[in-house]
């Protein structure tokens, strides 16, 4: 059986598995048992990825079949400070799994000129993103995703990272106008106090990004995502896009189903 490596970011671990992405992704949202349910997110790594700094040598030792010929599930060879020792270029197809086992695999693109754009014309759009690892706070910001990216992993700032995943949310029309812009649509259960950020860092130059939330809400749903994931340190920016609601909904319709119930 081959063994593949995952770079899981709930939470953040490498993972040596003799399943393949979507069996390990059902099993590691729901378990063999089905007594535990979760959202997963990872990534996965080529078969030749090699590093000083995890434990592969000994991994065809440690990760063997069961006594009854089963494939070993999972083994794990880190659980601190994994993706900031994962070059961004070895990261595969990034896996979202749903809290009962509905796995979407997302590959690497360019992001359109939309999801490109830094500001609005007159320089005030807002944003909102949800980190996902080492990070896991809500942030309003003024920056658009390269931007914000770069600053979060520049070194030179007070506070950073070496390396970050995390993704835009929808805002609709708090964007633009976050004191008046409807938000009956938006799905998430502290519209007040993010009315309350969004409208701080619009009128605040100075400071760029505000904490709406210290971690990854319960409430995140991937049906909140704008545009798709990103992955960012001091080379640059890597992108994953979500599909569309048409192709969600024809090609991907028992994931989505799952993924918006």
């Amino acid at each position: 059986m081959s063994i593949h490596l995952y770079l899981s970011l709930i939470p953040e671990s490498l993972i040596a598995s003799m399943i393949p992405p979507e069996e390990f992704g059902a099993y590691y949202a729901t378990g063999t048992q089905k007594l535990s349910r979760g959202r997963a997110m990872f990534f996965e790594l080529p078969d030749d990825f090699q590093s000083d700094y995890f434990p592969l040598a000994g991994i065809e030792k440690r990760c063997v079949p069961h006594s009854d010929g089963q494939p070993r599930r999972s083994t794990y060879l880190s659980v601190y400070r994994v993706l900031e020792h994962v070059p961004r270029e070895a990261l595969g197809t990034l896996f979202l799994v749903t809290a009962d086992g509905r796995v979407l695999g997302l590959e690497s693109g360019e992001p359109s000129e939309s999801e490109s754009r830094e500001h609005r014309r007159d320089g005030h759009s807002l944003h909102l993103y949800q980190e996902m690892c080492p990070l896991q706070p809500q942030v309003v910001s003024s920056l658009g995703p390269r931007e914000f990216g770069r600053r979060l992993t520049d070194r030179k700032q007070p506070v950073s990272v070496d390396r970050i995943v995390f993704c835009e949310l929808c805002l609709n029309g708090l964007a633009e106008d976050p004191q008046r812009g409807m938000a009956d649509n938006l799905p998430y259960s502290h519209i007040a106090h993010l009315r309350e950020c969004l409208i701080t860092v619009r009128d605040h130059r100075e400071k760029p990004f505000k904490s709406v939330v210290r971690s990854m809400p319960d409430d995140f749903l991937y049906r909140t995502v704008k545009g798709g994931f990103y992955v960012a340190d001091g080379t640059g920016l890597s992108y994953y896009p979500m599909p569309d609601m048409e192709k969600l909904e024809r090609e991907h319709y028992e994931w989505w189903r799952s993924a918006i119930s």
